[in-house]
């Protein structure tokens, strides 16, 4: 893996995460898994990227990937390097069990590759299939992560908690990874960035508040590491941002407007907003009344790092400095941004 030297000796490091949208329908479903496998290629070949991390959702063209251990599994086989992230698993909605031995079985198939994200969920229509109440799924998240930890750690699991009950199991395969592969919890809301920062735990960063909000979040992050007693220096925290590459600003602008567009769409439905108290895409409701710009215009000004290689590589350089940026999780906005963030954007950074 290549990383570039930033400001207070911190190195960055990059990944890709890694969605399967299906937009509109417009081509045969297998061409979008090839297209993303053909993109780990070439990320094992660069050695420019850390991991891959495979977004889990269901029920939803916005990303056909129910399954993060299939994936993972798939990744792994073609791939000798490059790890294998998961962003995340949706640990409300897995027996807790049945979680750690599939995590636990890929890695070690992938010879110890894994990066294990761990998320609440924030879609309705995954919560209503699954059977999952929404205030209830806050504590049902966090103890299944818990379930999952002390399954990798411990020989044989004993365990009561206010949702599992389990004596003396002992579940296999144990990580390759001891005691387990690094662990990340996607957290977005206040609420869930102060709770895991003072349980001392990494967090994953979304790719949907703005680059102001990325900030003021993990500011607050590590201020609350701080005060619970945690180490604070040498986290690797990935902040995810979606990105549009092209040979002329206004080229990637209108591929920035489209993802934009897409993304909103998707977002758009009023019963996601009990399910994230988070995703406001590019501004809160106050400031979008002040705002005269769309939330499309919003989310592609304010979220979406977009334009020539140059100006995506001085971006960057600007949330190193401003938000403390050390692990992109790039999230591109097509295949041909992929291909000149890997070929033209990271090797100006080096």
């Amino acid at each position: 893996m290549r990383d570039v030297t930033t400001s207070g000796n911190r190195r960055l490091q990059f990944g890709v995460l890694q969605f399967f949208s299906w937009s509109g329908r417009k081509v045969p479903l297998p061409s979008v898994y090839s297209r993303a496998l053909e993109r780990v290629d070439i990320m094992e070949r660069s050695g420019l990227y850390e991991a891959v991390w495979l977004a889990e959702h269901h029920f939803t063209t916005y990303s056909v990937s129910p399954s993060v251990s299939v994936m993972g599994a798939m990744v792994a086989a073609r791939t000798e390097r490059l790890r294998i992230g998961t962003a995340v698993s949706l640990a409300p909605m897995y027996h807790p069990l049945r979680l750690a031995e599939e995590i636990a079985l890929l890695d070690v198939l992938s010879g110890g590759r894994v990066n294990w994200g761990a998320g609440r969920g924030n879609d309705p229509g995954e919560f209503r299939v699954f059977g999952l109440d929404l205030e209830r799924s806050y504590a049902l998240f966090r103890e299944n992560v818990d379930v999952v930890l002390r399954a990798w750690r411990e020989e044989r699991l004993t365990y009561r908690g206010d949702f599992h009950t389990f004596e003396g199991i002992e579940v296999l395969p144990k990580p390759l990874q001891r005691p387990h592969p690094p662990v990340w919890l996607a957290a977005s809301s206040p609420g869930a960035i102060a709770w895991a920062a003072s349980a001392g735990h990494s967090i994953l960063m979304d790719p949907h508040s703005s680059h102001s909000d990325i900030g003021a979040k993990y500011a607050a992050y590590r201020e609350g590491l701080a005060a619970a007693g945690h180490p604070v220096e040498g986290r690797v925290i990935p902040m995810a941002r979606m990105v549009a590459v092209a040979p002329t600003d206004e080229e990637a602008r209108e591929i920035a407007l489209r993802g934009a567009r897409w993304t909103v769409s998707s977002m758009s439905d009023p019963a996601r907003r009990g399910y994230s108290r988070s995703i406001r895409p590019a501004s809160s409701a106050r400031t979008a009344e002040r705002d005269p710009r769309s939330r499309v215009e919003r989310y592609v000004d304010d979220v979406v790092i977009h334009g020539t290689p140059e100006r995506v590589a001085e971006r960057i350089r600007a949330l190193q400095e401003e938000v403390g940026l050390h692990y992109l999780l790039c999230a591109p906005l097509g295949h041909g941004s992929f291909v000149r963030f890997t070929d033209e954007v990271i090797p100006k950074l080096v």
